[in-house]
């Protein structure tokens, strides 16, 4: 896998997880919204994780800095 995901991209999607997974685990987000926001913020760390977003190759995007040679 090509990385398609820069450094303040990851961080923001793991803060946004972590955001998510106090707000879950305090009950302040509770039901299925509260599950589907879990799964989502297991979905940001996995990506951040391996520098690689799916859904960035289906729209062309790239967030990653470009070598210059």
């Amino acid at each position: 896998m090509k990385k398609n995901m820069g450094n303040l991209d990851r961080i923001v999607r793991i803060l946004f997880a972590l955001a998510m997974a106090i707000f879950y685990f305090s009950n302040i987000i509770t039901g299925v919204l509260g599950m589907v926001l879990l799964i989502v913020a297991g979905v940001f760390v996995l990506t951040s994780l391996v520098s690689f977003c799916p859904l960035y190759t289906l729209i062309a995007l790239n967030t990653c800095k470009s070598k210059k040679k």
